[in-house]
């Protein structure tokens, strides 16, 4: 009994996976309905937002945005293009802002003479910006703004 159970549901299973396969099914995937044997032609790549002006911070302790572009950046175990411009030493030649004091730390709070083999891989946390259109609804509201509207709306008794 236990043999013919399993052999009907194998069987099930191999129908359904073969109606699949044969684009009887609707189902949403990132392909967009592109045949599994064609290439779709990718969109074009939005520009990185380029000014070197500082962008706004939308909740405290968000690593600052990159201004500018970083593509060929070589960020690696020997080499690290940022801070040419941002280490301790360069800013003045540069005039880009200096990392953070918190770079030059260890877990354990002490103070590094060089940036903390933690904070070396810069784009783990900062990110370049792009002019593209949202993919999906953002609803987000920054702190200041709550704050705003709640000293606008009058106290209730």
């Amino acid at each position: 009994m236990k043999k013919i159970l399993i052999a009907l549901f194998s069987a099930s299973v191999l129908l359904t996976s073969a109606s699949s396969f044969s684009g009887e099914n609707d189902i949403a995937t990132l392909r967009q309905n592109t045949p599994i044997d064609s290439q779709k032609e990718p969109k074009k790549m939005t520009k990185v937002v380029n000014s070197d002006i500082k962008q706004k911070r939308n909740y405290p302790m968000q690593p600052p945005l990159i201004p500018h572009t970083i593509r060929d950046y070589e960020v690696d175990l020997k080499v690290n293009k940022c801070v040419s411009c941002h280490s301790r030493n360069r800013t003045e030649e540069s005039q880009a802002p200096m990392v953070s004091v918190t770079h030059f730390m260890d877990r354990d709070g002490n103070f590094l003479a060089e940036v903390s083999p933690r904070r070396y891989f810069c784009s783990q946390c900062h990110v370049t910006q792009e002019n593209a259109k949202p993919l999906v609804e953002n609803t987000f509201v920054d702190m200041n703004t709550i704050l705003m509207s709640k000293d606008k709306t009058p106290a209730k008794h």
